[in-house]
């Protein structure tokens, strides 16, 4: 798939520097009455509160807009793209001077980008790309490497190969959980994965399936792959709470997590590090959710005008059953 924005230039930034990759409609962080000197007001349109990741991510960007003495409107979409559309037309009519947003679904946003663009109002894309030929309607994308990230699952699955084939039929079975049909870290982390793992032929999937990246579909889709296929050795899920669904249905199915099935997720928040250090998840990538600090910094130079990267890349790590344990007593998330 073409995506004109992953073509940019990418600038690497240390996920140190950046402080660590449901709320309602239209609330302030500045409501309070400490929002700086209200220079900036910004509508952010936010997915949803889908998952783990997400709320701390939402978190972020409340917490360093408040910091900023940024004014922030946010709206929650309820992973629905017409919400984020409408809350995104609903910013132009109260003329803020920045909007951000995470884009529900990769297509579908030239018209009212564009409607932005005419109002003379920056966006900036965060966490989630957008698939447009038309690369003049936002200033930058603050967010992962999400085909990076699934290159990084399938190549531990490639790495342990040998003792990821559980039933020792000489084939590694993997089952995919992924996540929302269309959103971005679904197509990327589904091809990375699939990238990396073409290198072992013995290393299948068998059998993929959106769980929408929430913890009950997760385990939804779990226990229907459990019924109709046979002899899965892994589960590769696009983000830890469909890891940690999965979990629940495995262990219904009278199996053990982490050792009759072994399960890799995507994401690094603190269930899903503590199932991994508790051996019920073998392998996790990391996606930092802190990015709120990094956006405020991009706002403020864009709404001064000033030149910005067309594409900001965090640094992230991926992380064992050892390093879980060692890093779960300092996570932020």
């Amino acid at each position: 798939m073409k995506k004109t924005l992953i073509a940019a230039t990418a600038i690497s930034l240390s996920a140190m520097a950046l402080t660590a990759c449901g709320s309602d409609s239209d609330s302030s962080a500045g409501a309070d009455g400490d929002s700086g000197n209200g220079s900036i007001t910004m509508g952010f349109a936010q997915v949803g509160a889908e998952s783990g990741w997400r709320s701390a991510n939402t978190k972020s960007i409340e917490d360093s807009a408040k910091e900023a003495g940024i004014d922030l409107k946010f709206s929650d979409a309820q992973q629905k793209q017409e919400n984020q559309i409408k809350a995104i037309r609903s910013y132009i009519q109260q003329k803020v001077d920045v909007i951000a947003f995470s884009p529900v679904v990769e297509t579908g946003w030239d018209t009212v980008l564009q409607e932005a663009k005419r109002a003379n109002i920056p966006v900036i894309l965060t966490d989630r790309a957008v698939d447009s030929e038309d690369t003049s309607l936002y200033k930058t994308f603050l967010g992962s490497d999400f085909v990076e990230e699934g290159q990084k699952a399938g190549q531990w699955l490639v790495d342990n190969a040998a003792d990821s084939d559980v039933d020792g039929d000489g084939d590694i079975d993997v089952v995919q959980l992924e996540g929302t049909t269309g959103a971005a870290p679904a197509i990327d982390r589904g091809e990375g994965f699939a990238d990396a793992i073409s290198a072992d032929p013995k290393i299948s999937v068998i059998a993929s399936q959106t769980g929408d990246f929430t913890r009950d579909g997760g385990k939804q889709v779990m226990e229907s792959f459990l019924q109709s296929e046979k002899g899965i050795d892994v589960v590769f899920a696009h983000n830890d709470d469909m890891g940690l669904g999965a979990i629940e249905a495995i262990k219904a199915a009278g199996l053990t997590p982490g050792k009759d099935i072994k399960i890799i997720t995507v994401d690094a928040v603190k269930d899903g590090m503590t199932a991994l250090a508790a051996g019920e998840i073998n392998y996790i990538v990391e996606c930092n959710p802190l990015l709120g600090p990094q956006l405020m910094d991009l706002a403020e130079k864009v709404v001064a005008g000033e030149d910005v990267p067309e594409r900001v890349v965090t640094e992230e790590t991926t992380f064992d059953q050892e390093q879980a344990a060692e890093a779960l007593p300092t996570r932020e998330y």
